[in-house]
């Protein structure tokens, strides 16, 4: 290292991509900064007692399959450094208005048996990718490339690359299967007529067969704790409550990774960027917020179905009509009289959660971007509509609009939890269309955020990725 660095890297932002960067250059041997504005780190992975004392909510990122089915993240030791993965006797439960649910167990075949005529359409679809994830993962999970299994590529794809809408007609003759399907597909916070959306289906119906949807004991705040705890393990850095307002103000380094969006990125690095890609950054399109509610409870949500208090995750939408226009409406500016609400109640199976006895529960919809429109009501209705007396149980409630989950983390661009649109135009072309989606055409500056491949999610991939170009850039 040159005596007029200070450090090898300096990493901006200590959300798990920002950390995942700065692991995998300490890993590497490099000296590493960390620079979190927030006083406490973590992200989009962080846990606070927002309603009353002794109950910790996570404040967005609560179920995270992705964090045990990263490529990147398994391969740490974070259990050594006090993460705990708790996993829900089933994955997810969908429930309708007649009192029953469709069960997602981990074998595809219980789940299949839950769809009743449709248990055979469901296998078909479903048993092929699962048994195919081993080779499906690298391509999914990461920036566009020419893919290293492509038979098994193509067969992913050619369902995939559809509208969810055309999948679950297809695939489904129940309307019970399909809204089965649309709440896994709901996931891509997008119309599900818009191409692509299939994928996303596929993605989240696979990754519970395959590894489950846990949740991290404690809080999510455990998960950025153990990559912290780890980093320093390895000799990085990291400061707290220490914004970063323009590269000025960071110390001179030879690499510096910004775990931000292309908004921030243009404010941070704009001046050292040409005129041309700073047009492209500017172009980047963001999507819909979310409206997010903590609840602390008095007892288990009261679900008509049994079957939902074996589940962390619900979704929460009566058909599939309801849950397509749902997101259509949030897509296109407009407030779903009836929203798409995913629903997950960690306390059922972490009793750190709550105090004995009492219970949390996490919920959200899909809005318009930076809209200012309660949801507050219309949520608690769709709860109420699947739990009579879900709201006698409510102690407390902290609720999120888009804005305030912006002012929470400067990346939730409007509410946008997913760093920006994740349609087929933006998919692999993020933030802008590159070889190398992480470099900037200035020399030593990365972006290491979800605004980059495979997107949003608890994976640390987007900073993996990231990292691994600056490594190759300066070996």
């Amino acid at each position: 290292m040159a005596q007029h660095h200070a450090y090898d890297a300096v990493v901006v932002g200590a959300g798990p991509n920002g950390l995942a960067a700065a692991i995998t250059l300490a890993q590497a041997g490099r000296s590493v900064l960390v620079r979190e504005a927030a006083p406490t780190l973590g992200g989009g992975t962080r846990s606070a007692e927002l309603t009353l004392p002794g109950f910790i909510h996570d404040i967005c990122a609560a179920i995270m399959p992705l964090g045990v089915a990263s490529p990147f993240l398994r391969t740490l030791p974070l259990h050594e450094h006090g993460l705990e993965w708790v996993y829900s006797p089933a994955v997810l439960a969908h429930p309708f208005d007649d009192g029953t649910a469709v069960v997602m167990e981990r074998s595809v075949e219980a789940t299949a048996a839950s769809l009743g005529s449709d248990a055979g359409a469901y296998r078909k679809l479903i048993e092929p990718i699962v048994r195919d994830w081993p080779r499906l993962e690298r391509g999914v999970l990461g920036p566009f490339t020419i893919p290293r299994h492509p038979f098994a590529m193509a067969r992913f794809g050619l369902v995939g690359l559809r509208s969810a809408d055309a999948v679950a007609r297809r695939a489904f003759q129940s309307d019970r299967a399909r809204t089965f399907f649309a709440g896994h597909a709901g996931h891509a916070i997008q119309p599900l007529e818009f191409p692509a959306t299939a994928a996303f289906g596929l993605l989240i119906a696979v990754l519970g067969h395959v590894v489950g949807w846990p949740l991290a004991g404690g809080g999510s705040q455990r998960v950025a704790d153990a990559m912290a705890s780890y980093l320093r393990s390895l000799g990085g850095e990291i400061i707290t409550d220490a914004r970063v307002n323009t590269l000025a103000e960071l110390p001179p380094a030879r690499a510096l990774l910004l775990d931000v969006t292309p908004r921030q990125l243009l404010e941070i690095a704009g001046e050292r960027l040409p005129a041309g890609y700073r047009r492209k950054l500017q172009r980047y399109r963001y999507g819909p917020g979310v409206y997010k509610i903590d609840w602390a409870l008095d007892g288990p949500i009261p679900w008509r179905s049994q079957e939902c208090l074996r589940a962390a995750t619900i979704h929460l939408g009566g058909s599939f009509d309801e849950i397509k226009a749902s997101e259509r409406k949030a897509f296109g500016g407009e407030h779903a009289e009836r929203p798409f609400v995913l629903l997950a109640q960690q306390s059922l199976f972490d009793h750190t959660r709550a105090p004995a006895g009492k219970h949390t529960a996490w919920a959200y919809c899909h809005v318009p971007n930076g809209t200012t429109w309660n949801m507050t009501e219309r949520i608690e209705a769709q709860v109420e509509r699947f739990a009579p007396g879900f709201r006698d149980r409510i102690l407390a409630r902290h609720t999120f609009s888009p804005a305030e989950m912006e002012r929470h983390d400067a990346n939730y661009i409007g509410g946008d939890i997913n760093g920006g649109v994740q349609d087929l135009r933006q998919l692999w072309t993020r933030p802008t269309a590159r070889i190398v989606p992480y470099s900037t055409p200035a020399k030593g500056i990365y972006i290491c955020s979800s605004s980059t491949p495979p997107g949003g999610g608890v994976h640390g991939l987007c900073g993996y990725f990231a990292a691994k170009a600056a490594l190759r850039a300066d070996p």
